[in-house]
């Protein structure tokens, strides 16, 4: 998720903007859905990616596949 602005980011529990999380995935200090794996979200973006004609599904998803692993939240999977 790019941040270009101060509301795309997610909050700590004290309230201030995180500086690794997006306000869809962090708010005050814990994932929104902590249960989620890291294929569930990478359907997940790829298909909101494809709805919202980003980028086509299997190209999304080739995306997601490929940044995901080494985002801070699983890069130690």
């Amino acid at each position: 998720m790019p941040m270009n602005c101060d509301t795309d980011y997610g909050t700590e529990s004290n309230g201030e903007l995180s500086t690794d999380y997006c306000k869809y995935c962090y708010m005050n200090g814990a994932f929104v859905d902590a249960a989620i794996t890291m294929e569930e979200m990478s359907e997940f973006c790829a298909k909101k990616m494809d709805e919202l004609q980003v980028a086509p599904y299997a190209q999304a998803k080739e995306m997601m596949d490929q940044a995901l692993p080494h985002l801070k939240r699983w890069a130690a999977e």
